[in-house]
């Protein structure tokens, strides 16, 4: 199973099925042989936008339904234009003598079969206006170019015209003035994959359309960067030559395949790299009009005044829409920190920051095999947590940051470093423990019965016990080892042993081991109890 489908025929089916149980709307039944969605709520007295395509570019065109945008959309099999009988009988369904507007994208066949349905329609007496969306710019001016995600704003500002009662002939005007200032293209790592089929091994494209088919250039981005740069280019020239120094409304569109951060990424480089002051607003960037699963992403501007900036932000009911925002340099702040110590103003002992040094260093040498242990667990960044934490240990020993000489105030001042620069749940857990150790200490306690007092508040943070296959399975016998009058050798040999049996250990019941098969930790050392050993051994030397 690589997608989570049921039969690939119903794919489509069920996917409106889900939409019906949480939208405003209403679908034509399955026996049907149509796939027919409409506001349940709409006002037969108001021009009825419409819109529609092959399926597989949700939530176009069905979740953007609903009051404010479409009256009906009409949906076909996954990339295929639905029937001019399918198109005709949602005409019905919402038409009343306000008319109706047809939004079309310029692909042959959507324009075939609406366009048939229009002229039915009229002979059947409904009031019908069609308008064809053509923004893509990647394509050769004798090319007819293709409508892209674009259609979307289309949608908006004629339901917005249609929902304040505007007449058939101005929503039309509205929603060709519209189409008349989009220019938008496309650029994908890959290409989509329709259920039960396989992906093509394509490379990187851009100026592609949203059936899957190749783009019209091939290109290497090494980054999001230059990947919006990219993509920005043509679409620039495009827009200063149609609109001059106009203000946009820029729309990010997921192609379907991106990432939430991803997109994140994709915004703040395509925000950043418009001329400064064009983009006047952003529709919040997600998957509007997508091409399945297709790993890429498409950029359309638009002029933007006063009346299209009113028109987008008004609110609406259909499911689909995400919203527009303001477009402005982000605002930042400095956070208000902890108030510094001053590191390192208690004495030195040289002998001590020696030892130190090498167990740090033997940390940074072991993550590698930390993180590799780690991987069976997760995302195999222990090792590479530890390592932060040891460098930071390893940059105030060579600023002569440590008071190496006062063991309550190096524990402090090295669970201070381990707070701010070690990070993770390890992190937090380590510099508990050292911070505890050290109040212990201020209470003279010896180093062995301080260890384990900090351990026991780190447990009480953390919730682990020993035998739960975590840090503590060799932190702890060790602790105990010195408690008890032992050497550094003897903690160093409790520890190893410690951290040896947690391999033996069938279940975690702490940390994220806790959520792994039991099978797929069996005879793999804990990673945390790892290192905690080799600290150990570096530091009986």
């Amino acid at each position: 199973m690589d997608f989570f489908f049921n039969a690939p025929d119903d794919v489509v089916d069920d996917g409106l099925s889900g939409l019906a149980h949480i939208a405003p709307v209403r679908i034509s039944e399955r026996g049907s042989g149509m796939r027919l969605i409409v506001d349940r709520e709409f006002d037969r007295r108001r021009v009825a936008v419409v819109s529609g395509g092959g399926a597989g570019h949700e939530p176009s065109h069905a979740g953007l339904v609903g009051r404010g945008m479409l009256a009906a959309a009409i949906a076909g099999d996954l990339f295929t234009s639905p029937s001019v009988e399918a198109v005709l009988a949602a005409i019905r369904e919402v038409t009343g003598p306000a008319g109706c507007v047809l939004v079309i994208k310029n692909y042959t066949g959507d324009r075939l079969n609406f366009g048939l349905a229009a002229e039915r329609a009229a002979r059947e007496g409904y009031s019908v206006r069609t308008v064809i969306v053509a923004d893509d710019v990647s394509l050769p001016e004798d090319v007819g170019a293709r409508g892209l995600a674009g259609t979307v704003l289309v949608h908006k500002i004629a339901g917005y015209h249609a929902a304040a009662s505007a007449d058939l002939d101005t929503v039309a005007e509205r929603a060709q003035e519209t189409i008349d200032g989009l220019v938008s293209i496309g650029l994908s790592l890959s290409s989509a994959v329709l259920p039960g089929g396989k992906r093509e091994p394509r490379s990187p494209e851009l100026g592609l359309g949203i059936h899957n088919e190749p783009g019209v250039s091939e290109v290497a981005p090494r980054d999001a960067a230059q990947a919006v740069e990219l993509a920005l280019e043509p679409l620039l020239k495009a827009a200063d030559r149609r609109h001059g120094d106009a203000e946009w409304v820029v729309l990010l569109n997921n192609l379907g395949g991106c990432s939430t951060q991803e997109m994140g990424v994709l915004t703040d480089e395509v925000l950043r790299r418009l001329p400064r002051g064009r983009a006047r607003a952003a529709v919040v960037p997600g998957a509007l009009m997508t091409s399945m699963n297709m790993h890429g992403f498409s950029i359309t501007l638009l002029p933007c005044d006063d009346e299209v900036q009113a028109a987008l932000a008004s609110p609406v009911s259909a499911i689909g829409w995400p919203g527009l925002a303001s477009v402005a340099e982000p605002e930042t702040f400095t956070p208000a920190l902890s108030e510094d110590k001053t590191p390192g103003d208690g004495p030195r002992d040289a002998g001590r920051a020696d030892r130190l040094r090498v167990a740090a260093e033997a940390l940074t040498a072991a993550r590698e095999d930390l993180d590799d242990l780690d991987a069976a667990a997760g995302d195999g960044d222990t090792g590479t947590a530890f390592n932060r934490g040891a460098t930071a240990i390893l940059g105030a020993l060579d600023d002569d940051r440590l008071s190496t000489g006062e063991d309550a105030r190096l524990a402090d001042e090295i669970g201070d470093l381990l707070a701010r620069d070690m990070g993770g749940s390890s992190g937090v857990l380590l510099s508990i423990l050292f911070t505890a150790t050290a109040a212990a200490l201020r209470e003279n306690k010896p180093i062995g019965e301080a260890i384990v007092a900090g351990i026991r508040r780190m447990q009480d943070y953390g919730g682990a016990q020993t035998g739960d296959r975590t840090m503590l399975d060799a932190l702890v016998p060790a602790a105990e080892a010195l408690a008890d009058g032992g050497s550094p050798a003897d903690a160093a040999r409790a520890a190893r042993e410690g951290a040896d049996a947690t391999a033996d250990m069938g279940r975690a019941r702490a940390g994220r081991s806790a959520y792994v098969r039991d099978e797929a930790l069996a005879g793999i050392k804990d990673p945390g109890a790892e290192a905690v050993a080799r600290v150990f051994e570096a530091l009986a030397g």
